[in-house]
């Protein structure tokens, strides 16, 4: 039996020491300032009564799917579903997946080989990283949304070339330059591939789809368990591409496939989405009854979340536990997970959230920020 489990127990204790221990916790009661849940999708009576009704009429979309969808796992449901979404977004073809994480380590491990270059934003997601170290490509960082820095990387690449961003950073809670950036891809013949993971729903389909630069983008994510409230992912590309996934990305190919009722929610969400086109314009107005009380945050006006810079552990603790301590659900990011002075608490807002508990977030972050 494996018995060394003093490295494990050393890197666990320093990061104790530090502070940053992870540890599994179950959902709190409180004020939710910190889900993904912006539309409220998640706990929306309407849209759950629609998956009940949906799912007692066919009680088979919870039969387990068997196998992958090179084998078993394959539906009639989930390829109608991967059609509509394409026509929704209009690309050609879409591809579904269990999560983003999984879209993203799809893309990235097998469009990429080890003779390529992929030129990420250096505050992209993780799941990105962890692809291209799978690709064993070649990995090259832009400072963030910096368009300048990324020509003169540009200018001195060979071979192919892709791109990698979010539209709408988790961290930060800003946008990228997309129209700069999609010209620069276009410029310089390189692949760009743009992660919707926080826009979708906020700004409708996507800020893609905002700005309609399908035609530019060479694959779009776009994830479904934050402000659509359910799971899974979709890749928007080409059917090259898409048929090119099917057949040499392994997270695809030797991965199960979700049961059918994953599928149909996604379905089912996008038609909750067009009917009740007002979410988006709450959900705004709540960000502008945030922005309204003059908290400093590096965040874009628009965006749902708004990161709050206490550049220092100790206090960003302290706000953390003040917060805490009067039903306030938030999340702190602490260095080294972010670069030491940058440490942040990341409000996220919801059409749910009441505007009295706004102005009395607002209130304590001020005392600290």
């Amino acid at each position: 039996m494996f018995k060394d489990f003093l490295y494990f127990e050393n890197a666990l204790e320093n990061r104790k020491q530090s502070g940053i221990l992870r540890t599994l916790k179950t959902q709190n009661s409180g004020i939710d300032f910190y889900s993904n849940d912006y539309l409220g999708l998640a706990r929306n009576e309407e849209f759950l009564k629609i998956l009940l009704r949906t799912v007692q009429g066919n009680p088979e979309l919870l039969k387990g799917s068997t196998g992958s969808r090179l084998i078993s796992g394959n539906s009639a449901i989930v390829t109608e579903t991967e059609n509509f979404i394409a026509e929704k977004h209009q690309y050609e073809s879409a591809l579904l997946f269990p999560s983003g994480y999984n879209a993203n380590l799809a893309l990235f491990s097998s469009l990429p080989n080890r003779h390529d270059t992929v030129i990420i934003d250096e505050k992209i997601h993780r799941s990105v990283h962890d692809g291209c170290m799978m690709s064993h490509c070649r990995k090259l960082k832009f400072a963030h949304n910096d368009c300048f820095h990324l020509e003169e990387i540009l200018k001195k690449q060979k071979g192919r070339v892709y791109i990698a961003v979010e539209s709408l950073y988790s961290m930060d809670g800003d946008i990228a330059p997309l129209h700069e950036i999609a010209e620069l891809a276009e410029q310089y013949n390189a692949g760009l591939i743009v992660d919707e993971a926080h826009a979708f729903g906020v700004f409708g389909y996507g800020l893609v789809d905002r700005f309609r630069l399908q035609k530019k983008v060479l694959a779009t994510v776009v994830t479904y368990g934050k402000a659509l409230g359910t799971h899974g992912a979709a890749i928007l590309t080409n059917n090259v591409i898409k048929s090119f996934l099917i057949n040499f990305a392994s997270p695809f190919i030797y991965s199960t496939s979700a049961h059918d009722f994953l599928w149909k929610s996604i379905f089912e969400g996008y038609h909750f989405l067009t009917v009740n086109g007002k979410l988006s314009t709450q959900l705004q107005e709540k960000i502008k009854i945030f922005r309204s009380q003059n908290v400093k945050t590096v965040s874009n006006e628009n965006s749902p979340i708004q990161a709050i810079i206490i550049p220092d552990n100790n206090r960003l603790k302290a706000l953390t536990k003040a917060l805490s301590d009067r039903g306030f659900l938030t999340y702190a990011v602490f260095s080294p997970t972010v670069k030491e002075g940058t440490e942040r608490l990341r409000i996220c807002l919801h059409t749910f959230n009441k505007e009295e508990e706004i102005l009395k977030l607002t209130e304590i972050i001020k005392e600290f920020a």
